[in-house]
């Protein structure tokens, strides 16, 4: 939930009050979570939560206390009270993706906070946006086994890795095609289309592989940044650690005493434990982060490539108006499969997406063939 942020106006006590308020917003929310929700353990879950909330409450009122200020009455914002209605009427996963959102967004509120970083809340508060998350990624009861073994770094995501070979495929022939009919319609000889959609494969492809290089390497240094955190944290919070991964196997469906046996056991090997929280909390795979950046950028490149090629195969062996139809026919064809093939992950029926994918990429063609047919006609005269 949200907290306040320090620097530019107001002082440490208003700074406190702020705190203190987003701690009661969040404990009210969690309570009435945990009153909404039919299933025991994770009401359990829930009731620790507001706990941990009200707790960092006690800490903002005696700094306040401190500062000389008085924390007066409070009670929760119109959001918690909203958010708390909603759970009473729909069910806790009507708000969960809400609350789950919240706490991500705020999950870095304490770090530049001096006295909430001495007692450990950003810490907390990680541990939050993390078992949030958790419960609001799976259906009601708990964790479904592919969520699980996603979590666990099992899960390969091979539907993903078909998508993004159908589409980076697709990304080629489409975007070839449209630049040989580009050039085709500004009526140059069949060499110049050659030339000029070999080149459009070369650059297109080389983009490709290096935007795939620099998103995957990105993303690897991300989790192993995350990583790297999380050994702090288990360095320094060994106990905040313990708790969360036990919380954390109590929403996948473990009793609560079963929980601690297990994070106990866990946390007491220090190298297995931090393999465990990459994988239980950040969802990373500590032995891969996501894979091969070079492995990616060459797929990417190959599949883009691939697809560009086939706009352009028939002008190796075919001249002027021929080539063209024949190019505008292969390239047809196979947009055609490539449409067909999405149906696997779209559900919906094998000629419609087959028939879709081509009208589209014809279009583009067709457009492309219009705009250099009339560069061509003012350049000529």
């Amino acid at each position: 939930m949200k907290k306040a942020k320090t620097g530019g106006r107001g002082s440490n006590l208003g700074r406190y009050r702020r705190n203190l308020q987003g701690e009661v917003d969040s404990a009210a929310l969690y309570r009435a979570l945990a009153d909404a929700e039919p299933d025991t353990k994770l009401k359990q879950v829930y009731r620790r939560l507001a706990g941990v909330e009200e707790a960092h409450a006690e800490f903002w009122m005696r700094r306040i206390a401190g500062a000389g200020g008085r924390a007066g009455r409070l009670h929760p914002g119109m959001r918690s009270r909203v958010l708390a209605w909603l759970a009473r009427r729909f069910g806790t996963e009507t708000v969960l993706p809400i609350v789950d959102t919240l706490e991500r967004s705020d999950v870095t509120q304490y770090d530049t906070q001096p006295e909430a970083a001495a007692a450990g809340l950003p810490a907390d508060e990680r541990s939050h946006a993390r078992i949030v998350q958790a419960l609001a990624r799976p259906p009601r009861g708990g964790l479904s086994g592919g969520e699980l073994a996603q979590l666990e770094g099992r899960h390969r995501g091979g539907s993903n890795a078909l998508r993004a070979a159908v589409l980076g495929a697709n990304d080629g022939l489409v975007s070839n095609l449209s630049l040989v009919a580009g050039v085709a319609g500004a009526d140059l000889s069949s060499h110049a289309v050659l030339i000029t959609g070999m080149a459009g494969l070369i650059a297109g492809a080389c983009s490709m592989a290096m935007g795939e290089w620099l998103s995957v390497n990105s993303a690897r240094e991300l989790a192993q940044a995350q990583i790297d955190v999380e050994a702090e944290e288990l360095r320094t919070f060994p106990d905040e650690e313990k708790e969360e991964l036990a919380l954390i196997y109590q929403a996948k469906g473990l009793s609560e005493h079963q929980a601690k046996l297990l994070s106990e056991r866990i946390i007491g090997d220090k190298g297995a434990a931090l393999d465990t929280l990459a994988r239980e909390e950040l969802g990373i795979d500590p032995n891969e982060l996501g894979g091969s950046a070079w492995v990616a950028a060459g797929t990417s490149f190959l599949l883009f490539a691939g697809g560009a090629a086939m706009p352009i195969l028939p002008f190796t062996v075919l001249d002027g108006t021929t080539a063209v139809w024949a190019g505008a026919a292969l390239s047809g064809a196979v947009m055609f499969l490539i449409g067909a093939a999405t149906s696997l992950f779209t559900g919906r029926g094998v000629l419609f997406s087959g028939a879709r994918q081509l009208a589209i990429g014809l279009a583009a063609a067709a457009v492309t063939y219009g705009i250099g047919r009339l560069i061509g006609v003012a350049i000529a005269g």
